[in-house]
């Protein structure tokens, strides 16, 4: 029985053969078939793609879309390359082409709405963008227009219109949805405003909502002691900038001048040089002791003040830090040797100015400035408070 089993799988093996064989040439000319309806152009571009001429590539692809109304993907992939490639007039003519056919499936039409408000959020053109992704509320891509209407409402600091729109993604439980930490962000955008406006009451309110968003919310705590100095309240002041030794002690650097500016008010410079001679011992930083330099001049004079640098220098060199030590020692010189302490002074000027820089962690921008929010890729805190010779040094 076996054998016989055997010889009926022997006879099968030819059939298969047959029958792959001929679903084979049934695909081949079905492929034949499909080739040949293609426009000559469309190989034109693969044969340019093969020679490494996308220029022209592009050209022949666009002829193809001109050609065959069933060209819907080819419509995409034009205008995606354009996006990519910063020809940004080219895509959205792609993109608007799409949108004006008549014989368009409205979820194409959709997605191709979709790629234009990419196209103008690229351009730079934020309010025709912002009118898009609007219409796209409610439909299959929602998700993806509310998270640029978010980048929108950010770059055009309509921070109001952020933090609702957040609430709304949060409560639908969206995903790409801003964090705590960036909200109390947004809220620490509209106190500032209010500040320079004198608007106290209203920047109050927003702080408290930036801390119940993030207890740990460095800015907020900075921004209430700038509120308190200008109330004429330099103490309470220095309370709130001191809270922020617990939320992260490398801030400290960036209220360093503020904290010096109010113990001059209060003419208590002895504790002022006391608390930031502390934070420069715990935790070290240029510009911290750029502000203790300052004091100890004021204070105890420049003989003092030179010892303060070179001990500082001595436990974390940098060349920004002998740069002060040159700064603090020409008062102590006699005149003939100054000209050569300010020149040597003048040729590390040159190597500290491109050190004495910000970078963000994120994509490592880096700006003379501190920046909450880094323009180049809008991360936020992604800037940390100290100068590149310092960051570099970390690593």
């Amino acid at each position: 029985m076996s054998d016989l089993f055997e010889y009926w799988q022997l006879l099968l093996i030819p059939v298969f053969f047959a029958l792959g064989w001929a679903a084979a040439r049934v695909d081949i000319r079905q492929v034949v078939h499909e080739s040949r309806a293609l426009p000559r152009s469309y190989f034109q571009g693969l044969n340019f793609l093969l020679n490494e001429q996308p220029d022209k590539a592009i050209d022949s692809f666009l002829e193809v879309a001109k050609v065959d109304s069933q060209t819907v993907e080819l419509h995409f992939a034009l205008g995606n390359l354009f996006r990519r490639r910063g020809e940004m007039e080219r895509a959205i003519r792609m993109h608007q082409n799409l949108i004006d056919r008549p014989d368009l499936d409205n979820g194409v039409r959709l997605h191709a709405l979709a790629e234009l408000g990419q196209d103008f959020l690229k351009a730079g053109l934020l309010d025709r963008a912002e009118e898009i992704f609007n219409k796209l509320i409610g439909t299959a891509f929602e998700q993806e227009a509310k998270r640029n209407l978010l980048e929108i409402y950010q770059v055009e600091k309509e921070w109001l219109k952020a933090v609702e729109l957040t609430g709304e993604m949060r409560a639908r439980e969206l995903p790409d949805v801003a964090s705590q930490q960036e909200v109390a962000e947004f809220y620490c955008e509209l106190a500032a405003g209010e500040i320079m406006r004198s608007k106290p009451d209203s920047a109050r309110g927003y702080l408290e909502l930036a801390m119940q968003q993030n207890r740990q919310c460095v800015r907020a705590s900075l921004l209430q002691g700038d509120l308190l100095l200008q109330e004429g309240k330099p103490q309470a002041a220095i309370e709130a900038w001191q809270r922020i030794e617990q939320q992260d002690p490398a801030y400290l650097a960036l209220v360093a001048q503020r904290l010096l500016d109010a113990y001059r008010k209060l003419d208590r410079r002895d504790e002022g040089i006391a608390l930031l001679s502390g934070y420069l011992e715990h935790y070290p930083s240029l510009d911290l002791l750029d502000v203790v330099y300052q004091l100890v001049v004021e204070n105890e004079g420049s003989e003092t003040a030179y010892r303060l640098v070179r001990g500082e220098l001595q436990r974390n060199p940098t060349l920004l830090g002998l740069e002060k030590l040159m700064s603090a020692r020409l008062p102590l010189v006699a005149p003939d040797v100054r000209p050569d302490i300010e020149l040597s002074k003048t040729i590390i000027q040159g190597y500290t100015r491109r050190l004495s820089r910000y970078r963000c962690d994120n994509c490592g921008f880096r700006a003379r400035q501190f920046y909450w929010r880094c323009p180049a890729c809008g991360g936020w805190e992604t800037y940390p408070p100290r100068r590149s010779e310092e960051f570099d040094q970390t690593l």
